[in-house]
């Protein structure tokens, strides 16, 4: 009985202190509050309040309602490196996404070394974009020289494969990590009841590993889209929209609408505020589209 009172007594001194802290939690969420309202509320809603004038500095601005909308649609060059994104993100997502599962699946068999090779594969991710963009063209363009006598800034589709392979090779070992991390979270005894009823290889994969990923999946089908919608250091140190402006993405082409325009940056504004849309519409349905097949743990 003494005992019994004593875990009492433990229990409400415990509840009481979970009580005071709670009492001082939004102070402690004070600072990240503060830093998230300046650093991303505020810029964005001033941002989509200037897309609705015409402007070349804050201090003189007209209201021009949806004009710079009207204006942002019908720029060739936006619409452009629209589709030319949506081709590059679809396909650096597919392959990213291959790549590191299959990547991931490789180094959780426990195979010797799975550890070592883990970090170099993660390294990629740690080098800036704007370097890593110089640095591989570098080497892009010495191989493009070398074997079919034209360049990066040259060709469009050289262009196009040279930001993959680029973000490829930075995302890959990023995505690797969260696929190893949900592959080790696979429950054992389903494998071995499959094995046990005669499931093969592939079997187990489709029926019973990919299941029990797809959380994994959404994750980096998520990130690598993401990324590859706002891709920008990289595709202006790559190629820089060249030739043409042929293999400028979303993000380059509203820089160059804000930054270069003589007249008015209020279209550039709208690009903005029509790509932050475009990407939140994307990411949200394919959300929706992979959680379909995630299950109940």
């Amino acid at each position: 009985m003494k005992a019994f009172k004593t875990r009492s007594a433990a229990a409400i001194t415990n509840r009481s202190r979970r009580r005071s802290m709670q009492a001082f939690a939004p102070l402690f969420l004070l600072p990240t509050v503060a830093a998230f309202a300046i650093g991303f509320l505020w810029p964005f809603a001033w941002g989509v309040y200037l897309s609705f004038f015409r402007f070349k500095t804050l201090r003189f601005t007209s209201f021009v309602g949806l004009d710079n909308y009207r204006a942002a649609l019908a720029d060739e060059t936006f619409l452009r490196s629209f589709w030319f994104t949506a081709a590059f993100a679809v396909t650096a997502v597919i392959l990213i996404n291959l790549a590191a599962f299959f990547i991931a699946l490789a180094l959780t068999k426990g195979i010797r070394g799975s550890t070592l090779f883990r970090t170099i594969f993660f390294m990629p991710n740690l080098i800036g974009g704007i370097v890593l963009g110089y640095i591989w063209k570098l080497l892009l363009d010495g191989v493009i020289i070398r074997f079919f006598d034209s360049t990066l800034a040259l060709n469009a589709t050289y262009g196009f494969w040279g930001l993959v392979i680029l973000l490829c090779w930075q995302q890959i070992g990023y995505m690797m990590i969260i696929y190893v991390a949900g592959l080790q979270n696979v429950p054992p005894e389903y494998i071995e009841a499959a094995k046990i009823d005669g499931a093969g290889g592939w079997q187990i994969l489709r029926h019973i590993t990919l299941p029990c990923v797809m959380p994994s999946v959404t994750i980096c089908t998520f990130l690598s889209l993401t990324n590859a919608f706002k891709l920008f250091d990289q595709n202006l140190a790559l190629t820089g929209g060249a030739p043409f402006r042929q293999t400028e993405m979303l993000a380059l082409n509203i820089y160059q609408s804000f930054y270069n325009s003589v007249s008015n940056m209020g279209v550039g504004q709208a690009k903005a505020v029509l790509f932050f849309l475009a990407v939140v519409i994307i990411a949200l349905s394919q959300l929706a589209l992979t959680r379909r097949g995630e299950v109940d743990g």
